[in-house]
């Protein structure tokens, strides 16, 4: 895949300088007879040629006067219409010589558009370019074509946005290929938010390679692995802390799986089923934790959009909305709970089961288990001892500072703002008749981003404490394991400045407002949701990486619900469940993907084969998914009551596995 990285970046390179001697150079646009009759102040009044006894007197140059500020958009396409208050302020405006006095500008053309701008008097003018429509829809496109082929997201996003920035620059290939860099990325990257949510995630991450490293991750599994009694104890705690580590799914594959596999292998577990157990509960706990390694990303892509399309809602707010309409990683979770508690399974996954319990047979006699796995530079040392709390405090200090701090910050921004809110105190609020409506009034005034850093800076902070209060680890290796962490944060923050790059390349090709153009007057939007699941499914399933299928489906559907509901009661409810569909499709691509990384980790650390992996779960991972469809997410859009929608999933649920699941005769 590296070879492939360089010769892909290669090509892109070799075109730009094959392309060098027929960039086209700038030619000045003929004036018109209107600008030859006007006097410009770049030539200098002739004096008179009489001189006093002083000598020659020059005369003062008047001052140009300032260009109208124009608000001309870099590239167009057909169709596009623009609002004149848009633009700016002037007197008349010209298109390709023909004026327009209506309040929209449509562009009917495609090609060099020539605009001319006449204000005081004065003439100004502009060059605009259009595209076909059909070519803003290409960078994402490109980027989702690129990543089922390669496999690989950074490539796909990468060429995504050089793709747009070719169109952007008038296919000039070397302004487009540095412009990825020096304009795109940078302008991601320069946001005081986006740049909050960086250090957030790094942050996090740091605190994680702490806990680890200092065993306290390890004391929270020991300690709940002591009260095992049974196969079906075996499972439920298996699966209760992979709940528990909810932080980050790549710890919670990695610690569940290799922890309680002696347990599960005392217990006759097949190797598959434990497999499911850890991967169930990592990606799909991960996306509804409230506080995790997702939710930086999550909130930035969100918040990229609101800002674009002038939305006045908090992102994190929208994030808390969206948790209950994530149906998929919900559903998945029960039912693994479902599965331990009436003792059955189907398919596959029953006969692994029945071979592990009356053959002894953990995996297949032809198995090839992924055992080599060693999480490099954050297991504990064996004289640490594990102790819960090590792991458990700082977790909590996240958490908890986090709904203070969006206390805090809420209530600030309430009192500079002037509302009455802003002025009570904690046990008004509390003890208030419409707490609940004060609470979140509050929590969606705060600046979220800066409360998220406080949480993971001081979570950091207790980690390191605990750990030097303990003489667990040495100042060395604290910074150790601290960079360690970062380290392992560095891809999610290579995707998420690439995914905010791409965003902000559709947002000056107006890829939304196009899409906009051909489907607002044919598509109910109560439909918009399940569709939304089903693409965002069969991209991570493509592609194998829930974080990229959420980097290229963000900046399209967003727009669209929201252009498509914004004059509608039902704006802020579509907006949410739209936001938690894409989560839910691009969870169970990732689920159950046999290119997924969280997939192979699972495997890797139950010391599971692969394919077996894979095969076994499926089966459990289809189901979920069509029932979340079915019963959750479309009833749910037309106005069904989500707490029955879900109670119905579940209940539908029970029932397949308790009339097609089958109980393992000998268990011991």
């Amino acid at each position: 895949m590296k070879t492939v990285r360089l010769l892909l970046i290669g090509i892109i390179l070799l075109s730009g300088i094959g392309t060098l001697a027929a960039v086209p150079q700038e030619t000045p646009d003929p004036i018109s007879q209107e600008e030859k009759n006007t006097p410009t102040t770049a030539t200098v009044e002739q004096t008179d040629q009489a001189t006093s006894k002083e000598g020659p007197t020059l005369q003062k140059v008047p001052e140009e006067p300032e260009e109208p500020a124009l608000n001309f958009p870099a590239v167009v396409f057909k169709g596009k219409k623009l609002k004149r208050q848009d633009i700016g302020t002037f007197d008349r405006i010209f298109i390709d010589g023909k004026e327009i006095s209506s309040d929209e500008i449509t562009i009917r053309t495609t090609g060099s558009i020539d605009v001319k701008i006449i204000k005081d008097n004065k003439t100004y003018t502009h060059s605009l370019y259009s595209i076909n429509g059909i070519l803003t829809l290409l960078p994402p496109l490109v980027a989702i074509i690129l990543a089922l082929i390669f496999k690989d997201v950074l490539i796909a996003l990468f060429v995504g946005i050089f793709t747009g920035a070719l169109f952007i620059n008038r296919f000039d290939f070397i302004t487009a290929f540095f412009n990825v860099v020096d304009k795109y990325v940078l302008e991601a990257i320069t946001d005081t938010d986006r740049a909050s949510i960086i250090i957030f995630t790094l942050l996090l991450g740091g605190m994680v390679g702490i806990i680890t490293k200092s065993g306290g991750v390890k004391g929270i599994v020991d300690s709940l692995s002591r009260k095992v009694k049974s196969t079906k104890g075996v499972q439920f705690y298996t699966w209760l802390m992979g709940i528990l580590i909810f932080f980050d799914d790549y710890t919670n594959t990695l610690v569940v799986g290799n922890t309680m596999r002696p347990l599960t292998d005392r217990w006759k577990i097949s190797r598959e089923k434990l497999a499911y157990i850890v991967d169930s509960t990592a990606a799909p706990m991960a996306c509804i934790a409230l506080i995790s390694t997702w939710i930086g990303f999550e909130i930035s892509l969100i918040n990229q959009q609101l800002k674009a399309l002038n939305v006045d809602l908090d992102a994190y707010h929208l994030f808390l909305s969206s948790i209950p309409y994530r149906f998929y990683p919900i559903l998945a979770m029960i039912f693994v709970a479902l599965i331990f508690i009436l003792r059955r399974d189907f398919g596959p996954m029953h006969k692994a089961e029945k071979r592990a319990r009356e053959e002894g047979k953990l995996m297949k006699d032809n198995a090839v288990p992924l055992s080599d796995f060693e999480s490099s530079g954050l297991s504990p040392a064996k004289f640490v001892k594990a102790k819960w709390f090590n792991g458990l405090i700082p977790i909590l200090v996240v958490i908890v500072s986090t709904f203070i701090g969006l206390y805090i910050s809420g209530k600030a921004s309430l009192a500079a703002k002037g509302n009455v809110l802003g002025q009570l105190s904690v046990f008004e609020v509390i003890f208030s008749s419409r707490v609940f409506k004060n609470l979140g009034t509050i929590i969606t005034s705060a600046n979220s981003f800066q409360v998220l850093l406080w949480a993971s800076l001081l979570g950091v902070c207790t980690a390191i404490l605990l750990a030097r209060v303990h003489k667990i680890l040495k100042l060395k290796e604290l910074i150790t394991a601290f960079v360690q962490g970062l380290k392992s944060m560095m891809m999610a923050i290579v995707i998420l400045v690439l995914a905010w790059s791409l965003g902000v390349v559709l947002g000056e090709l107006n890829t939304a407002d196009f899409l906009v153009s051909l489907i607002s007057g044919n598509l109910d939007y109560h439909f918009f949701p399940g569709i939304v699941f089903i693409f965002s499914c069969l991209i991570a399933f493509s592609t194998g990486t829930s974080w990229g299928t959420l980097a290229i489906m963000y900046p399209l559907v967003i727009p669209i619900i929201i252009v498509l509901t914004r004059q509608t009661p039902d704006f802020h409810q579509f907006l949410v469940m739209t936001i938690a569909s894409v989560l839910a499709g691009a969870v169970f691509g990732d689920h159950c993907s046999p290119i997924s990384d969280t997939t192979i980790m699972s495997s890797m650390a139950s010391s599971c084969d692969h394919i077996d992996h894979v095969r076994t779960q499926i089966p459990y991972a289809v189901l979920m998914a069509v029932i979340a469809f079915l019963v959750g997410i479309l009833p749910v859009s037309f106005g069904f009551p989500y707490l029955l929608s879900l109670l119905a999933a579940i209940g539908l649920s029970m029932l397949i596995l308790r009339f097609i699941g089958k109980k393992v005769e000998k268990e011991k």
